[in-house]
């Protein structure tokens, strides 16, 4: 005689995923949620803004899309404007245009792969962009934008690769703890995009997601997507 009962699906209670803040969803009705990065985060997207269908078909599509059926009386605006090889240096050189000028109510930022990968493939490049240079451009333009902002969301570079003593994996996660101390500094929510993926690799390899360990596929973008509504405080239905 039992009596039939609502069922959660909200399965992140059921795993130990990495970042969820069960605090409700911090990003308020009719505000703009901008994305910034490199070619994560570009995924193709419209130029010379992503917006709608502009967004390409990476996490920042499937955010939104996802935000719009579980939120959809937040009416919440997203807009992209990731650009395939970025490293922080070239976000400097248009944030102007392509942040300060849309006036996003919240800011995310995704970069630190490129900074990397090009110590590895161009290792004879003169210009790099070593940790010091990395920290200290990425906390410039957070600062130069921090206070106009509603919130601030850091996620931190990836590299698909499950041997942490892996010279770039090693790396990319020394370019990570600079993103999560950032986070602590500039008082901005992080997203540990990493741990989401070295949860799902735990039980999958790497293949499952990619070739090169860096351009997910679409499985791979949901991940981050997961990580990033998470620590949002996103609600799951």
């Amino acid at each position: 005689n039992l009596e039939p009962r609502a069922l959660s699906l909200d399965f992140v209670d059921r795993e130990d995923w990495p970042g969820k803040s069960g605090l409700g969803m911090k990003i308020g009705k009719g505000q703009t949620l901008l994305f910034i990065g490199d070619s994560i985060t570009d995924c193709g997207r419209a130029r010379p803004l992503g917006e709608r269908a502009g967004l390409g078909t990476g996490y920042v599509s499937l955010v939104d899309s996802l935000i719009a059926v579980n939120h959809p009386g937040r009416k919440i605006r997203v807009l992209n404007t990731g650009i395939g090889g970025n490293r922080v240096t070239d976000l400097e050189h248009r944030w102007e245009a392509d942040v300060v000028a849309h006036a996003p109510g919240w800011l995310s930022i995704m970069i630190g792969i490129n900074d990397v990968w090009r110590q590895f493939d161009h290792p004879r490049n003169p210009v790099q962009v070593d940790e010091a240079r990395f920290g200290e451009t990425l906390e410039r333009i957070i600062r130069s934008t921090r206070r106009s902002l509603a919130g601030v969301v850091l996620m931190t570079p990836f590299y698909l690769e499950k041997n942490r003593d892996d010279p770039m994996r090693k790396r990319m996660d020394e370019y990570g703890e600079i993103v999560r101390d950032m986070a602590v500094r500039q008082d901005a929510i992080l997203v540990d995009v990493q741990a989401g993926f070295d949860h799902y690799l735990r039980d999958n390899p790497t293949q499952s997601l990619c070739g090169d360990r860096v351009h997910p596929n679409l499985t791979g973008h949901m991940v981050i997507a997961k990580c990033f509504l998470d620590a949002v405080g996103f609600t799951w239905r």
